[in-house]
């Protein structure tokens, strides 16, 4: 079974988001909307599909990390959510919380043997293509 295809994203706490985001888009051209910014690139397996990797900046208090005390958490694109948790189930690593749906997909949280929170996101790509070109707003 293939199991992460990609990064979906990097997040990492910060202490005014704000401001890091327009450092970032003053000084590194990355420019986003509230929620950070979101990389577009074509999967290898085939150039014709377009993918996304998202960037975000979070205020430092944020609990969406825990149970974890790390200051950032990876998020990593799979390609059967469903199935890489039931293979991770056997191995002993457990989910964290419920499986979220969104419109844009699926996510699940893990933790890594050293207290690392990791995103598993099944991504909806569509959403994000239709965003893009004009046809969708978030």
């Amino acid at each position: 079974m293939k199991k992460v295809t990609g990064i979906g994203g990097v997040f990492f706490k910060c202490n005014n988001p704000e401001e890091i985001k327009k450092w970032y888009a003053n000084n590194l051209g990355i420019r986003g909307d509230q929620y950070g910014s979101t990389f577009e690139w074509r999967t290898s397996d085939d150039p014709s599909k377009k993918a996304y990797t998202a960037w975000s900046a979070f205020a430092a208090d944020t609990k969406y990390f825990e149970p974890s005390p790390k200051e950032f958490m990876i998020n990593f694109r799979v390609a059967d959510l469903d199935g890489l948790l039931a293979e991770l189930k056997k191995e002993g690593i457990h989910q964290i919380g419920e499986t979220i749906t969104e419109d844009y997909g699926k996510f699940a949280h893990i933790m890594d043997p050293e207290g690392n929170k990791i995103e598993l996101w099944e991504p909806v790509d569509k959403v994000f293509t239709e965003a893009y070109e004009g046809k969708t707003i978030f």
